[in-house]
């Protein structure tokens, strides 16, 4: 029953992952799209092993896609035809989306709640305990930021 409902997680996130692609190609400065689709990818990214995870999301917050997209001379769309589950680039694209829609629009609540999230994980998987430090740190500013955006909703007092 779990290994079902694991395929129907990804199943899901790879169809909202796909949507938001087709959605950006209309309209790239959709930050409601930029964000749901870094958060597909985010999700996307937990069917990684731990190493893969840590790894990935280290590239993603290090890397810009131009800068990749020239070292592997692919494009987006290339490299997501070819490599769609890639472990190295998933998290990475995701947090890519989330910058995106943060340099648009720096105050979007739900796109810093996911930076948050993304800090975090990385953050989980990383066993040196001062190194983790930095990311928790990191993860409590974008955290503190999404709370300051929406002070008082419910989701982000609880």
């Amino acid at each position: 029953m779990e290994m079902q409902n694991d395929f129907n997680r990804l199943m899901f996130f790879e169809h909202a992952r796909r949507s938001a692609e087709v959605t950006y190609q209309k309209n790239p400065l959709d930050t409601e799209n930029l964000t749901r689709w870094g958060g597909a990818l985010l999700e996307l990214s937990t069917f990684q092993s731990v190493q893969e995870s840590k790894l990935m999301i280290k590239v993603l917050c290090i890397l810009c896609w131009n800068c990749l997209g020239d070292i592997l001379d692919v494009t987006r769309d290339e490299h997501s035809r070819h490599f769609p589950y890639d472990s190295i680039l998933t998290l990475w694209y995701a947090i890519s989306k989330l910058d995106e829609a943060l340099a648009i629009y720096p105050k979007k609540q739900d796109a810093l709640w996911c930076m948050g999230n993304s800090q975090t994980s990385y953050a989980f998987l990383t066993p040196d305990k001062d190194e983790s430090k930095g990311y928790f740190d990191s993860a409590y500013d974008f955290f503190e930021q999404a709370v300051n955006e929406v002070f008082g909703v419910i989701l982000y007092t609880y």
